[in-house]
């Protein structure tokens, strides 16, 4: 499949290429179409994170209402909590939003987070990718991950941290590496009032903490009620003029760029680690560990087994170079 084709053929198309990159990831057909799309990026991604229960669902549903009352194509990718039992994704996210399916200007894919500390699937970036390709804008809406918020800023364009009142967040904001993260930050439930004013108030007190940014952007602190709309104009605007802030630059195509590698370090990652735990498995599976043992010595004498052996194939890997 095209570019072209992804374009013309509309949600069937889209739907089809996902399932694609999800079953053969490695087929030189995914791999065509997603540097094809990497290079032709047609609208920018939104990523919304925060603890869960701050209502991103239903921010995530106001921002599709609003954009495409503008004529704007939306995608949406909720990575919901992972099925205990599946694997799959229990599509909690995707259930709470109001959209229509004959609206072909809205798609709306769900991920299973299986597990990853930082609320994100392995297959949210290059899904992103294959979005932002045909979309105006996409939405990257994470699992409630408490403190580990960071890792959305090596997929989205713009990151907005969603932090709800009365509830001890904006203590846990000043946190190293979460101060650094968000381009917009946004109290969820501004309705209630003076407590959310407060919290306001605490996040901007937070802000003003942290290192200024080498680009000089400030990340506004705004009330936001995605219930009664309050707030939701001016989100939009701070979110869209962030991305105009980096598209006026370099730092759009750096960050990019950045987000390539990263995903590339974290790709390799994975499948070594896939491949060491399987080595081992086939090796012995029973002397790795029994339940009942202490864990800690059993994974570090692991460990030791696929450091000597990936040691082994670096220094062959190296060589066939030489």
């Amino acid at each position: 499949m095209s570019l072209a084709a992804l374009r013309a053929g509309g949600k069937p198309a889209l739907a089809k290429a996902l399932t694609l990159i999800e079953r053969a990831p490695r087929a030189p057909e995914t791999l065509a179409l997603l540097d094809e799309a990497w290079a032709d990026p047609q609208g920018f991604v939104l990523g919304l994170t925060g603890p869960p229960g701050v209502g991103k669902s239903t921010l995530t549903d106001a921002l599709i209402r609003h954009w495409r009352e503008q004529g704007l194509s939306v995608g949406v990718i909720a990575v919901d909590p992972s099925s205990m039992q599946s694997g799959g994704a229990l599509l909690g996210d995707r259930a709470r939003l109001s959209v229509s399916p004959e609206d072909s200007g809205v798609f709306v894919r769900s991920l299973a987070s299986r597990g990853r500390l930082g609320g994100l699937a392995a297959l949210a970036w290059p899904s992103a990718i294959l979005m932002r390709a045909v979309h105006d804008r996409v939405i990257l809406e994470t699992v409630g991950v408490g403190q580990s918020e960071i890792d959305i800023a090596a997929l989205a364009d713009v990151v907005a941290v969603c932090l709800q009142p009365a509830s001890g967040d904006a203590l846990q904001f000043m946190k190293a590496g979460l101060m650094e993260t968000p381009d917009v930050l946004a109290v969820a439930k501004a309705d209630l009032g003076a407590p959310a004013r407060r919290a306001a108030a605490d996040l901007r007190a937070a802000m003003s903490l942290a290192p200024p940014r080498l680009d000089g952007w400030k990340a506004p602190t705004l009330l936001l009620s995605a219930q009664t709309g309050e707030g939701l104009a001016e989100f939009v605007a701070q979110a869209e003029g962030r991305f105009a802030f980096l598209a006026k630059s370099d730092s759009l195509q750096e960050k990019r760029a950045e987000q390539a590698a990263s995903w590339m370090r974290e790709a390799l990652r994975d499948s070594y680690g896939r491949a060491g735990l399987e080595l081992l498995r086939r090796a012995a599976p029973e002397r790795l560990w029994s339940a009942g043992d202490a864990p800690f010595v059993a994974e570090a004498a692991a460990q030791a087994r696929l450091e000597r052996v990936f040691a082994r194939l670096e220094a062959e890997f190296l060589n066939s170079f030489a």
